[in-house]
């Protein structure tokens, strides 16, 4: 994309499209086969969660910031993708601190991850980027130079001195396995066992090897 015949406006209506939040659901199918949709599950299952990516805005976006800055973040924010041993993922990750631009960060560690990756917009290359609504593939400072200008974010820090950011976290959650049974879940299905009734006395009787004809004396 040639940036340099984007105009103000234009840049910022492309970060204004689907910046509300996404949310990407992991669905497991009777057959066991994994697939991802950006639309709920008819019938929700246990082994299925849904994996939420914080790409959207909102007032919580914003919560704790200097007032100008909420306002860019929560209208325009920020969340990148990232893996290990990724140059470029760090380059990008330097250029939102240093600029103080509050992001959140997804960690692509699965092949999961990849998956539910490119059902948001991704190419497969990381780093990741959303602006706003804006998609960015794999690191170019200038062009993320541009789209941060452009949303408003400010050239240097202005998070207050006791800003935290959050920790990274996968892009996919594992399914929850299976709760263990309870002491009394155990005990109950213990008791609904069938008891075999005892065998009835041998009849003194009858025949056995010491007595094949079973004569009374």
């Amino acid at each position: 994309m040639q940036l340099k015949a984007l105009t103000l406006p234009l840049m910022l209506a492309l970060l204004a499209v689907g910046a509300q939040a996404q949310t990407v659901y992991r669905i497991v199918g009777p057959d066991g086969k994994v697939t991802f949709s950006d639309k709920a599950p008819e019938t929700p299952s246990k082994n299925s969660p849904a994996v939420v990516t914080t790409s959207g805005g909102g007032d919580s976006a914003g919560a704790g910031l200097p007032y100008e800055l909420g306002k860019v973040a929560a209208r325009f924010p920020v969340t990148i993708f990232t893996g290990q041993n990724c140059p470029p993922c760090d380059s990008g990750r330097r250029l939102l601190v240093s600029r103080g631009v509050p992001f959140t960060e997804r960690t692509i560690n699965t092949n999961e991850d990849l998956q539910a990756l490119t059902n948001l917009g991704s190419d497969s290359s990381l780093p990741f980027a959303k602006i706003g609504g804006q998609n960015l593939s794999g690191f170019s400072e200038s062009e993320w130079t541009q789209y941060l200008d452009a949303a408003g974010y400010p050239k240097t820090s202005q998070l207050p001195t006791n800003y935290r950011r959050p920790a990274a976290t996968p892009l996919t959650q594992p399914a929850k396995a299976a709760p263990a049974a309870s002491a009394s879940d155990a005990a109950t299905a213990e008791t609904g066992r069938r008891v075999r009734p005892p065998a009835p006395p041998a009849d003194p009787n009858a025949p056995n090897p010491n007595n094949p004809a079973g004569l009374k004396f």
